[in-house]
């Protein structure tokens, strides 16, 4: 008897040992896209019980040591997907799943999607297409140029269904964020605030947007920074820029932490520009983005960056050409300039945002928002060009060849400039939602405290032919001077509430959304609502069709530059723009080629602006006329196509058509005439006006006007070895307007050719999947490295951005284009781990 117990103990002591041998997997599991897939089932294969990955991709799974294992991984539409293991005790392994679709079932997938679906003006972006994309200047706002178009592609900023840059909202996190003021020319720009490594949601808006988002008439960017659950990064090294991130969690799983560094310099852009001489353009930033849970119920969340751009040129000469048709001649117009002098400016932004969300229960939520951002600028420039303006010769058989053989004028000209402005704003907001089964409400207060402190010293000088303009010979006198300061403080009260309301017998057959927000502004003491609907239908027809409508009030009010006049002056009576919006769009979901997923979306608009303040835009700098005499309209019709045109590479083409227009007070001229009714030069000297005719301007196009914008992103590989892939992305704008200063009669009168630019990139895996390595391989760590050689602007396309006016010896005016990047190239190395 004794035998058997001691038998029995040792047989358990033993299975106890055995039972305590154990070990860990832990990972992600992403999608053929990179991105992370929730609620994926992982379970030890012949096991029927094991874990789900959470809301970031991330799992964590209790394993058997000293012996052989597999691990399948399942998820709705997606192939099943089975990795093996060998692990010792204690021993913990990472690992990173990549779930192919599933053909069969894809429409399924397509079909789940149903909220974001309804809601007008919404496009998903991933943002991992931002860095395999060739651009030159990446990022997420480089996916949407071509969606919504663009015509420089040296800026992040864009227009969207005919307003200005400064009509735009970006959110990161539910922080506002806000772009440097003083830049001129995209060439002075650095990097855009948004890290694409570090964001797991981007949802773009182009119209129609909601009562929850803020004060502006043309769109709002949301980008969502990710929470992961375990270690991970990406490292990247291009001619243009270079950058890495890191991101992971603890043991608990309580904390989690993303850093990303960043560094671009332009040099190899801009050396290839008109304008000779040496450019050192640098940017660089820092971002963190760190949550701490506290317990299931609280938890707070930091997001900081901070940033420095510099540009400095000295500039040397510059040549630049036009043609002329007529048909009375043609002519090669030439302008050659010779600089002396420099230019040095920078650029300095911060923000720091501190979040505490409470959830008391599972169908209230708040969040509590404490922020400060801060922006630095100075411009410092002194530059002199003195210029030969004339025919230039292009027979190269010539001995004058590229020279100037017929001089039209000449002349001189100093641009001198020191401001500065400093941009502080601090903003405490509270937000909130509760869930009531058909009801959603959403909810948000904030109070904003702005401070700006500007000074601007700026003046001109011009010489023609000799004489300074404006001519006075008893006096020296500028052509510019513009000197003044500001040291405004301003205080923004806003807040909204809005209802998600489910009609109908299923849940999923209409959706309204209906909401009010408030604005009040300390400057110019004005108070606005605005009231905004959407509303989605899904009809039970055969086909998987969503319409949607959307219609609101969207306002404006001045931030700052709205305010300074052309003479530099401020003025702050300037009123909030006032805009009535309509949209009403369609769906579509339906398999193509070889049953593949394709997805349809259309919208047409209309926009009914007021209280317009007009603008001009040189290069990427907008000047305001620092008034409200004016209305516009805008109007298109958008059509975009999602999907493989080749077996999982994802494609995209967009198509757009818009006219928008502004009727400003009280713009009219006259036309003279003489005796015998002929219309005359009022300046004449050697004919007597004796009648007049006043001609009112009516809507003329507005800087932002093109009638047609196409935009297309395709990816593709080899049939053979999907490791080597092809990215295209192609860009068309029609024609754009240009305005000549100090003009009734020609406002945006001048003509900018379409912009057309391709640019595409190849890109070849350096590394094997990782299941495949070696384990003393010394790349095991990495889960792929690609390299790219990229080609931008393909087709070598002199695109033009805005005119420079000459004025010869007859005093008239000519205009030569000023030209964008020629064909360029870029190599790029990207390794994620």
């Amino acid at each position: 008897m004794r035998i058997f117990l001691a038998f029995c103990i040792t047989i358990i002591s033993l299975t106890a040992a055995a039972q305590k041998k154990s070990a860990w997997v832990n990972g992600k599991v992403i999608d053929e896209n990179e991105k992370p897939l929730q609620k994926v089932s992982v379970v030890i294969l012949g096991k029927s019980t094991g874990t789900q990955t959470n809301d970031s991709g991330y799992f964590k799974i209790k394993v058997p040591a000293d012996k052989a294992f597999a691990l399948v991984f399942s998820y709705l539409g997606y192939k099943d997907a089975q990795k093996n293991f060998y692990l010792s005790n204690n021993e913990e392994e990472t690992a990173t799943i990549q779930m192919a679709p599933d053909g069969k079932t894809m429409a399924a997938i397509i079909v789940s999607d149903d909220n974001q679906r309804k809601e007008a003006g919404l496009v998903k972006i991933n943002p991992k297409n931002a860095i395999t994309m060739p651009s030159t200047i990446g990022g997420v706002e480089g996916l949407i140029k071509i969606l919504v178009g663009s015509n420089n592609e040296l800026t992040s900023q864009y227009s969207v269904r005919g307003g200005n840059y400064d009509e735009n909202l970006i959110y990161i996190n539910d922080f506002e964020i806000f772009r440097p003021y003083l830049v001129r020319s995209g060439q002075q720009e650095g990097l855009s605030f948004i890290n694409p490594e570090m964001a797991k949601n981007v949802n773009f808006y182009n119209g129609g947007f909601q009562a929850k988002y803020g004060d502006k008439m043309s769109s709002v960017l949301d980008i969502q920074y990710k929470k992961p659950g375990s270690f991970g990064g990406t490292a990247y090294v291009s001619l243009l820029e270079q950058g890495f991130h890191l991101e992971g969690a603890n043991k608990k799983g309580n904390v989690t932490y993303l850093m990303g560094v960043r560094n671009k310099s332009n040099k190899n852009l801009l050396s290839a520009q008109e304008t000779v001489g040496s450019y050192i353009p640098s940017s660089s930033d820092f971002q963190t983005f760190i949550t701490y849970k506290v317990n299931e119920k609280l938890q707070l969340e930091f997001l900081g960056n901070y940033s420095v751009t510099k540009f400095t040129l000295l500039p040397q000469s510059a040549q630049k050409t036009t043609s002329v048709f007529s048909p009375l001649f043609t002519a090669n117009l030439g302008l050659d300039i010779y600089f002396e002098g420099k230019e040095q400016d920078g650029y300095k932004t911060n923000l720091l945002g501190l979040s505490m969300l409470y959830n008391p229960n599972k169908k209230i939520k708040l969040k509590w928002m404490l922020s400060r951002f801060q922006n630095k600028e100075n411009e410092n420039f002194d530059i002199a060009g003195a210029y030969l303006f004339g025919d230039r010769d292009f027979d190269k058989t010539s001995s004058t060849f590229g020279q100037i053989v017929n001089p039209l004028g000449a002349g001189y000209y100093q641009n001198y400039g020191r401001n500065t402005l400093d941009i502080a704003v601090y903003n405490a907001a509270v937000k909130g939602s509760i869930d009531k089964g058909k009801h959603f409400i959403q909810f948000g207060n904030s109070i904003e405290q702005t401070n700006i402190n500007d000074k601007l010293n700026e003046w001109e000088y011009q010489d023609s032919a000799g004489y300074s303009l404006p001519h006075n010979p008893a006096n020296l006198n500028l052509f510019k001077v513009l000197k003044t300061t500001a040291d405004l403080s301003i205080q923004k009260f806003s807040g909204y509430v809005q209802d998600n309301i489910r009609l109908g017998k299923a849940a999923k057959d209409i959706t309204l959304q209906a909401g009010i927000r408030y604005n009040y502004n300390s400057l110019n003491k004005q108070f606005l609502l605005s009231p905004r609907m959407q509303l989605s239908f899904k009809p039970q027809w055969k086909k998987d069709v969503v319409l949607k409508f959307a219609a609101g009030s969207y306002n404006q009010p001045p931030f700052y530059r709205e305010l300074r006049r052309y003479n530099g002056t401020l003025n702050t009576d300037v009123k909030a723009q006032k805009s009535y919006q309509l949209v009403a769009g369609m769906d579509y979901n339906f398999k193509g080629l070889e049953g593949r997923p394709f997805r349809i979306t259309t919208e047409a608009y209309y926009k009914n602006i007021t209280d317009v303040d007009v603008y001009d835009v040189d290069n990427v700098k907008i000047r305001y006329a620092a008034n409200n005499d004016a209305k516009a309209y805008a109007t298109g019709v958008e059509a975009r196509l999602f999907g493989e045109l080749v077996k999982d590479a994802e494609s995209w083409f967009s198509i757009g058509f818009m006219r928008t227009k502004e009727n400003l007070n009280n713009d009219f001229y006259y036309q003279y005439k003489n005796a015998a009714g002929e219309i005359i030069n009022a300046k004449s000297t050697d004919q007597v006006a004796v009648d007049s005719i006043r001609n009112e301007m009516g809507f003329v196009r507005r800087p932002t006007d093109r009638l047609i914008t196409v935009g297309l992103y395709l990816e593709d590989y080899l049939p053979t070895n999907k490791n080597f892939k092809v990215h295209l992305n192609m860009l068309y704008g029609s024609n754009m307007s240009y305005n000549i200063p100090n003009s009734v009669k020609y406002r945006n009168a001048l003509i900018i050719d379409p912009y057309i630019r391709i640019d595409i990139g190849f890109s070849a895996q350096l590394l094997t999947e990782k299941s495949k390595r070696r384990s003393h391989s010394p790349f095991k760590d990495f889960d792929n490295i690609w390299a790219s050689f990229e080609v931008f602007n393909l087709i070598d396309r002199p695109n033009t951005i805005s005119y420079q006016l000459i004025k010869d010896f007859s005093n008239t005016t000519y205009s030569i284009p000023n030209r964008l990047t020629p064909r360029l190239v870029n190599f790029k190395v990207v390794a994620r781990f």
